[in-house]
C-alpha cells in the first residue's frame, strides 16, 4: 500500500549522555576528583514517529489488553535500557520491564531516512558539557539531505537538568534536593523533525513542551514528549496559497504559513536577519558565490544563525535551485566533510576559523569565508575575494531596494501600547514579519530576474538548446566576468542547467512572471518582429553618454524611473535618481489576503477512537468553512478542499478523499497534489475501487490522474539541455533546418529552405559543415562589426531610437562625396568621411528604381549602383565596385518588402526583407565564388514576388485595413488562427489589483496554445499558454477574473487573468466542446451563469462562482456547434439544424435549412441573433450567401443576401449597424480569405476585404471601434480592421 501522507511532525529524538556516563561524573564531582567539568558523548534516548496509534491497536484493546496511556502497551518509540538504570537523571528508580540484566532493545520502527548515528553530533554540535550551574534553553536548527536532494528539517532545544544518585534508591523531584552538596546539571536535546522548513513554529512547539517538562518528574519525562510528537504528527500541512493553519498549544497559539506557490517552499523564518548582518554589497558576494558554485562555509558562534542564513540565501536565489551538497552545521567531528571535493554551502563555529582557512584550503581549491559575526565575506588564499561583480545595474537596482527596507519592528511598533495579550503580540509581528519576507522575497527574485533576463532570447524550444556563447557576446563588457562561469560551461553548471529545463519546459514560476510583467514596452513592440539583433539608435546613444547618467535598460520596467527617452538621443539621457525609488514600485506582486483555519483542540493523541473523533471534528468544521466561504472566492475554496481532501486521507476516508481532490481538480490544479492522489488511488482496496467505479466523477479523476502520471514519465524522459554546436558532417535539408534554428539565426522554415537553396547552388542538395561553420562565423562577425559602429552625432540626431544599423559599406565614391554606406530597417545614408556628417539617400519606401551602372573613373568604367527616389530629382549614384552586386540585390529586397509592408499594413514583411537581405551578405561572403550573387538570388523572396506576381492591395481593403500582427512569430512556421477574443480593460486599474487594466486580445493557435496581446499597444503579453494539446473551439470572458476555453479534448480550461496560467477544469463534458455563453442575469445579485455546449448535444448550465453544474440537457442533432442566449430562450446551431431551447431543455422551435439548400451537402455554419431587430442570421459552409429570419415567424427566410464571389461562411458578428462575415472566396483568380460587411438595414453588401491568404476562421469586435481577423495555418495572421 502507498504511504499515506505525514502531517507536521516526521519524527522527535531526544537525545542526551548515558546515564553510566552520568553517574561517574556525578561520583567523581561529589568526591572531588574532577577540578573541569567534561564534555561528554551524546547519545539517542528515545525516538517517537508516526503513526501513534493504528486500527490494529484499538481492536487489540478491546479484546482485554493494554489500554492506550498503559506503559505496558508496544510503543513506536526507540529507548536504550540497561541494567544499570537504578539511579537517573532526577534520581527516580527504573527497572528493566523484563527485570533481567543485561542490555535491551525495544522493536521499533525508525524513519528510514533518519541516521541516528549522526543525530547525536547534530544536536550537540559543540559536544554535550556538564554544567554546574543552570543554563538557558538554547535552540539551532538542522537540515539534512538525502541521495535524491530531498531535505529534511529540524529544530533541537538544549535544555538543563539537575543530576542526582542515591545509594537507598529514592527519587524526588527535580526542583528539590537533599544533597547539601554542589549541584550539577545535564542538557537534553530534544530534536523535532518535519519534511517541511517550518523552524520559527517547531521552536515554538518546543518551547510548549518546556513549559510541561521543567516541573514534571524524569519518569514523566518519555510520556510527555511522546504525546507531544503525537499531537504535532495530528497537524495537517496547509496547501500553497493563502490559506494558513493554526493550532493551540498551551500557552500558544502556533501558526503554519502556506508557501506561496508550488514551487516554492514554505517561508517560516525572518528574511532579514542576513540584512542585519551583511551590508548589501557583501550580500551580493555571497549570492554571486552560490550562483557560480563556490565552495562556501559560514561561520558563526551561534548555531542557531548558521541554519537561518544559509535557508534565507537559499530563498534568496530561487528559482535557482542549489544541486549541491548543503549542511548548515558541522560538529566539531564532521569537519573533515570540508576536505569534499565538490562544490558546497556548509557552516561550522567560529573558533574553527583559523583551522579552517589554513589546514583546509592547503588541501583543496580556494574556499569562499562567511563570518556572520564580523558581516565579512573574505578568501581562504588571500586578503581579497576573487569573485566577479554582479552586474552592475541589477547591483545597483538591489542596493537601493535593500537600503529603503524597514527591517526594524521596533520603529514599526513604537507608537504601540505594551500589550497584555501575548498571542496578540504574537500575532502582530508574524504580520509585519511576513510583509516584510513578501518585499525581501521581492527584492531578491528580482535580482535574479535583472541577472537573467535576457537568456530566453538565447533558446530554441523546439530543440531545447541554448545558445551560451551568444548569450555570453550579448553581455555588457563590464558584466561578462560574472556570466563566463554560466554561459561558456553552462552544462557543467548544475544550479543554471536546472533553471534553464524551466525556461524551456515554459514554466509559469515567480520568475517567469515578473520578468514578464517588468518588461519595456520598446522590448515588447521589438519581440514583435522577428529581426536579427543589432544595437539600436538609443542604446548607441548611451556608449556615448557617461555611466551615471545611464543604466542598463536590461532592468526593463523593473526601475519605474526608466521611462522610454522620446527626441533627440545625443548628449545625457535623463538623470536617474536612485533614492526616489519606493522599494515596492516596479515589482508589485497581488498580496491575496491571508485565511486562517484553526485545528480543533488537540484530544488525547495515543487513543484511536480520540484521533479519530479529532480527524472527523476537522472534516466538520472544513465542511463548514466551505459552505461559509463566498462562492466567488475559488481559490480559498479550493484550498478548503485540498485541506479537507488531505484529512480524509490520513483518517482512511479514500473515497470521500477523492471527492474532495475532484473538487480541488476543477477549481485549482495548480495545488493539486498529484502524486499523493495517485498514491491514494493504489492504495484503494476491491470494494472501494468498485464504488469508486459507480461514481462518475471520481472514475475521471482517476483515469484522468493516470493520465497525467504517465503523461509526466513520459515528458521526463527528454528534459536535457543541449548546448548549440556547430555540425560535424554534411546535412540534409532536415537536418540544416534543425542546426539554422539552433543557432538562432533564424526560425521561419521557408526562409530557411530558400537558404538552403542559395549554399547548394550547382551542387548535390547537402550542406558541407565547413561552409556552414565559414556562413556562421560571417553572420556573427557581421553581428559584432554592427555593434562597433561609431556613428557621428549628426547621424543620431536624424535616426530613429529603434533603428539599427545592419549593413555599412567599405569606403566608396558617391555622387555627394567619399564616405561609407549604412543600411537600416528603415532607410540608406552616407557617413561622409573627412569631417563626419550624415546625408540621407532614401527611406525605402520612397525609392522609385533601382539600377546598376557604370561611372568613368580614368580610363575604366567602374560598376555603380544608381538610386532614383521620389523626393529628389537627382539620381543617387555610387561606386560600389566589387559589392555592386550584392548592395544591388539587397536594396530591392529591402525596397519590395517595404512596399509590401506598406500596402498590408504589416511590419513582418519588412522585417523578413531585412533577414533575407543579411542572408544574402552572409551567403556572399562564405561562398566567395563567381556563383555567390546567383545563389544570393535565391534569397530575393520579396523581390521575386514583386515581379511574378504584383500583390495588389484591393483600395477598400487598403483604406479599412489598420494594422496586422503575427501571432506565430515564436514558432517555427504559421498556426492557423482558430479563436479570437477580446476582453475590454479597465481605467484606473493597477497591475497589482485583480489583473491588468488594459484591454487584451487572447489568440488561440494549433494544439491548445494561447498568445495573448496588449490591444493598447497590439505588442505580445503572453507568449504562450498551454491548454491542453487538442485544437480550442471556443473562448468566453466571463468576467475580469477569468477566460473560459472549450477545447477538442471535452475539457473546458479556465485561465486566470491575474496569473495568465491555466489552473482549473471543468470535466463534464463527454465530447469536444463546441460553445460557449454568458447567462443573463434576472437580478442585479442574481447567480451568473454561463453555458457550454458539446457535438454529441449535451447543454450545461454552470454557475460561475461556484463551478458547479446547476443544470444539463441533451438536444437531438447533426453535430451542435454554438449556443447563444436572447430573451430567456437558448439558440442552438446545429450542422443540420437551428433551434430555440427553453431553459429547462424542452424544444420550442426548430428551423431546418433552407428549402434551396436541402438536397446540398451544405451545413449551418454560424448563427447571430439580431436582437434589436428580432432577426435571426444564419450562414452555411459551402454556400456564399445569409439568410436573414424573423425571430417570430422563421418558418424560412424572408432575405436571402449574396455574398460576391464567396465559397463559404465561417463565422459572423455584429458591429454597430453592420454584420461583418469572414470566410473563403475568389480574389484575382486566387482562393483568399475574406470579409463582408454586409449592411444590417439596408441587407446589402457594403464592403468586400480581402487581407487573408488563407480562410477567416475567427471574427472578433474591440468595442465596436476595430474588427480583427484570423486567418487559417496558411496564412496565420491577424488583421486589425477599423470600423466606420
Amino acid at each position: 500500500m502507498a504511504d499515506i501522507p505525514s502531517g507536521l511532525l516526521e519524527a522527535c529524538v531526544v537525545v542526551g549522555a548515558a546515564s553510566d556516563k552520568l553517574r561517574e561524573v556525578h561520583q567523581s564531582h561529589q568526591q572531588g576528583k574532577i577540578k573541569e567539568l567534561p564534555l561528554l558523548g551524546a547519545e539517542v534516548l528515545q525516538v517517537h514517529a508516526p503513526p501513534f496509534v493504528t486500527k490494529e491497536s484499538a481492536s487489540s484493546e478491546n479484546q482485554g489488553h493494554a489500554p492506550a496511556f498503559s506503559r505496558v502497551q508496544r510503543r513506536r518509540s526507540f529507548i536504550k535500557k540497561k541494567k544499570e538504570r537504578a539511579g537517573i537523571a532526577n534520581g527516580e528508580t527504573a527497572k528493566g520491564s523484563d527485570g533481567g540484566g543485561g542490555t535491551t532493545t525495544e522493536d521499533i520502527s525508525v524513519p528510514k531516512d533518519l541516521d541516528l548515528i549522526a543525530l547525536p553530533q547534530l544536536c550537540f554540535p559543540g559536544g554535550l558539557q556538564i554544567a554546574s550551574e543552570q543554563r538557558e534553553d538554547s535552540y539551532h536548527y538542522l537540515v539534512f539531505t538525502d541521495v535524491f536532494g530531498n531535505r529534511t528539517h529540524a529544530v533541537v532545544v538544549q535544555y538543563y537538568r539537575p543530576i542526582q544518585f542515591f545509594q537507598d534508591g529514592g527519587h524526588q523531584n527535580g526542583h528539590r534536593s537533599s544533597s547539601k552538596s554542589s549541584r550539577l546539571y545535564t542538557a537534553y536535546g530534544i530534536c523535532v523533525i518535519s519534511k517541511y522548513p517550518y523552524y520559527n513554529a517547531l521552536r515554538d512547539c518546543l518551547s510548549c513542551l518546556l513549559t510541561q517538562l521543567k516541573p514534571s518528574w524524569m519518569g514523566d519525562f518519555e510520556e510527555r514528549v511522546k504525546e507531544f510528537s503525537a499531537k504535532l504528527a495530528l497537524v495537517p500541512i496547509p496547501p500553497p496559497g493563502q490559506l494558513h493553519v493554526v493550532f493551540n498549544l498551551r500557552p500558544l497559539q502556533i501558526g503554519l504559513p502556506s508557501r506561496e506557490d508550488k514551487d516554492r517552499p514554505a517561508v517560516d523564518l525572518d528574511l532579514h536577519l542576513p540584512f542585519l548582518c551583511f551590508r548589501p554589497r557583501q550580500l551580493l558576494q555571497i549570492i554571486t558565490s552560490l550562483l557560480t558554485e563556490q565552495r562556501v562555509v559560514l561561520l558563526s558562534c551561534d548555531w542557531a544563525r548558521l541554519t537561518l542564513l544559509a535557508e534565507s540565501l537559499m530563498l534568496f536565489i530561487h528559482p535557482l535551485v542549489w544541486q549541491h551538497p548543503f549542511v548548515p552545521i558541522l560538529s566539531h567531528q564532521m569537519l573533515d566533510f570540508l576536505m569534499a571535493p565538490t562544490a558546497y554551502l556548509m557552516g561550522c563555529h567560529l573558533h574553527h576559523y583559523e583551522e579552517v582557512a589554513a589546514e583546509v584550503a592547503a588541501e583543496t581549491d580556494d574556499l569562499i569565508l562567511v563570518n556572520i559575526d564580523d558581516g565579512t565575506v573574505s578568501s581562504s588564499w588571500s586578503d581579497g575575494i576573487d569573485l566577479p561583480d554582479v552586474p552592475l545595474a541589477a547591483a545597483e537596482c538591489f542596493i537601493t531596494r535593500v537600503e529603503g527596507l524597514q527591517v526594524h519592528y521596533d520603529l514599526e511598533v513604537c507608537h504601540l501600547g505594551a500589550g497584555t495579550e501575548v498571542n496578540e503580540r504574537r500575532a502582530q509581528r508574524k504580520q509585519w514579519q511576513r510583509k516584510l519576507n513578501t518585499h525581501i522575497q521581492n527584492i531578491t527574485l528580482e535580482l535574479i530576474v535583472n541577472i537573467f533576463r535576457e537568456v530566453h532570447d538565447h533558446l530554441n524550444y523546439e530543440h531545447r538548446v541554448f545558445n551560451s556563447e551568444e548569450f555570453f557576446r550579448s553581455r555588457e563588457q563590464a558584466d561578462q566576468p560574472f556570466y563566463k562561469k554560466f554561459s561558456l560551461q553552462v552544462l557543467d553548471t548544475h544550479i543554471f542547467h536546472s533553471f534553464l529545463r524551466d525556461r524551456l519546459n515554459r514554466k509559469m514560476d515567480a520568475f517567469t512572471r515578473m520578468e514578464l510583467s517588468t518588461r519595456t514596452e520598446a522590448y515588447r513592440l521589438r519581440s514583435m518582429t522577428e529581426s536579427p539583433r543589432r544595437p539600436t539608435m538609443q542604446e548607441l546613444a548611451r556608449k556615448y553618454t557617461s555611466p551615471e547618467s545611464r543604466l542598463s535598460k536590461r532592468l526593463g520596467a523593473s526601475l519605474p524611473n526608466l521611462g522610454e527617452s522620446g527626441g533627440s538621443l545625443v548628449g545625457p539621457l535623463r538623470q536617474t535618481s536612485f533614492k526616489n525609488i519606493q522599494v515596492d514600485s516596479g515589482m508589485k506582486s497581488p498580496q491575496s489576503p491571508v485565511r486562517f483555519f484553526k485545528l480543533p483542540e488537540f484530544p488525547p493523541p495515543l487513543a484511536y477512537h480520540y484521533v479519530q473523533n479529532y480527524y472527523q471534528e476537522m472534516i466538520t468544521l472544513l465542511g463548514k468553512a466551505i459552505s461559509g466561504a463566498a462562492s466567488e472566492d475559488s481559490s480559498l475554496l479550493a484550498r478548503y478542499h485540498y485541506l479537507r481532501g488531505f484529512v480524509n486521507t490520513v483518517a482512511g476516508k479514500r473515497l470521500d478523499a477523492l471527492e474532495d481532490f475532484q473538487n480541488l481538480y476543477k477549481t485549482d490544479t495548480d495545488i493539486f497534489p498529484g502524486e499523493l492522489v495517485n498514491a491514494l488511488v493504489d492504495s484503494l482496496q476491491e470494494g472501494e475501487q468498485v464504488l469508486a467505479d459507480r461514481r462518475p466523477e471520481i472514475k475521471r479523476l482517476i483515469s484522468q490522474v493516470k493520465r497525467d502520471h504517465e503523461r509526466e514519465r513520459a515528458r521526463h524522459v527528454d528534459e536535457g539541455v543541449k548546448r548549440f554546436q556547430l555540425p560535424k558532417k554534411h546535412m540534409q535539408l532536415e537536418d540544416f533546418v534543425r542546426h539554422v534554428q539552433e543557432s538562432g539565426i533564424v526560425k521561419d522554415q521557408g526562409t530557411i529552405h530558400r537558404l538552403f537553396e542559395a549554399l547548394t547552388v550547382g551542387q548535390q542538395k547537402q550542406v558541407d559543415p565547413e561552409i556552414f561553420r565559414v556562413f556562421y562565423t560571417f553572420w556573427k562577425e557581421t553581428e559584432a562589426e554592427a555593434k562597433e559602429v561609431a556613428l557621428p552625432a549628426s547621424a543620431l540626431e536624424h535616426l530613429e531610437a529603434n533603428e539599427c544599423v545592419f549593413k555599412l559599406s567599405s569606403s566608396v565614391k558617391t555622387s555627394h562625396g567619399v564616405g561609407k554606406i549604412a543600411m537600416t530597417q528603415r532607410r540608406l545614408f552616407l557617413l561622409t568621411e573627412g569631417r563626419p556628417g550624415y546625408m540621407e539617400v532614401t527611406k525605402f519606401r520612397d525609392i522609385e528604381e533601382v539600377k546598376i551602372s557604370s561611372a568613368p573613373f580614368l580610363l575604366l568604367r567602374i560598376p555603380s549602383l544608381k538610386i532614383k527616389t521620389t523626393l529628389r530629382k537627382e539620381t543617387f549614384e555610387v561606386n560600389l565596385k566589387s559589392e555592386v552586386d550584392l548592395w544591388h540585390l539587397m536594396v530591392k529586397e529591402m525596397w519590395a518588402g517595404r512596399k509590401m509592408a506598406d500596402d498590408h499594413k504589416d511590419p513582418q514583411y519588412m522585417q523578413q526583407a531585412l533577414t533575407n537581405a543579411l542572408l544574402m551578405d552572409a551567403v556572399v561572403g562564405c561562398l566567395q565564388s563567381q556563383k555567390a550573387i546567383f545563389a544570393a538570388t535565391k534569397l530575393a523572396h520579396f523581390d521575386r514576388m514583386k515581379l511574378e506576381v504584383p500583390l495588389m492591395v484591393p483600395k477598400t481593403t487598403s483604406e479599412t485595413l489598420k494594422h496586422k500582427i503575427n501571432p506565430s512569430l515564436d514558432l517555427t512556421s504559421p498556426q492557423a488562427v482558430d479563436v479570437l477574443l477580446y476582453t475590454p480593460g479597465q481605467l484606473g486599474v493597477s497591475s497589482d489589483s485583480e489583473g491588468d487594466g488594459n484591454p487584451k486580445l487572447w489568440c488561440a493557435l494549433s494544439d491548445g496554445k494561447v498568445v495573448v496581446f496588449d490591444a493598447t499597444s497590439w505588442s505580445m503579453q503572453q507568449n504562450q499558454v498551454q491548454v491542453g494539446t487538442s485544437r480550442v473551439n471556443c473562448m468566453l470572458g466571463v468576467d475580469r477574473q477569468q477566460v473560459w476555453i472549450g477545447s477538442q479534448d471535452s475539457v473546458i480550461y479556465i485561465i486566470s487573468t491575474r496569473s495568465m496560467s491555466c489552473n482549473k477544469q471543468l470535466t463534464d463534458h463527454r465530447s469536444e466542446v463546441t460553445g460557449l455563453s454568458l447567462g443573463e442575469r434576472s437580478e442585479k445579485y442574481s447567480p451568473k451563469v454561463a453555458y457550454s455546449c458539446s457535438a454529441e448535444g449535451a447543454v450545461i448550465v454552470w454557475d460561475v462562482s461556484t463551478l458547479k453544474v446547476r443544470k444539463q440537457f441533451r438536444v437531438s442533432c447533426d453535430r451542435l456547434q454554438s449556443v447563444q442566449l436572447c430573451n430567456g430562450t437558448l439558440w442552438c446551431c446545429a450542422r443540420d439544424c437551428i433551434m430555440e431551447v427553453w431553459k429547462n431543455g424542452m424544444l420550442h422551435r426548430k428551423i431546418s435549412l433552407p428549402e434551396q439548400l436541402c438536397g446540398s451537402p451544405t451545413a449551418f455554419s454560424s448563427l447571430l441573433l439580431y436582437h434589436e431587430r428580432e432577426q435571426l442570421w444564419t450562414a452555411c459552409i459551402d454556400v456564399g450567401e445569409l439568410c436573414v429570419w424573423h425571430l417570430r415567424e422563421p418558418t424560412k427566410p424572408f432575405q436571402r443576401i449574396q455574398l460576391p464571389d464567396c465559397a463559404g461562411v465561417t463565422c459572423l458578428i455584429k458591429v454597430k449597424n453592420q454584420i461583418w462575415v469572414g470566410g473563403r472566396g475568389w480574389s484575382s483568380g486566387k482562393s483568399r480569405g475574406k470579409i463582408y460587411v454586409v449592411d444590417a438595414q439596408r441587407h446589402t453588401v457594403e464592403k468586400e476585404l480581402v487581407a487573408h491568404t488563407d480562410c477567416v476562421q475567427a471574427l472578433c469586435s474591440a468595442e465596436d471601434r476595430y474588427v480583427l481577423s484570423g486567418a487559417a495555418r496558411e496564412d496565420g495572421k491577424i488583421a486589425i480592421w477599423k470600423v466606420e
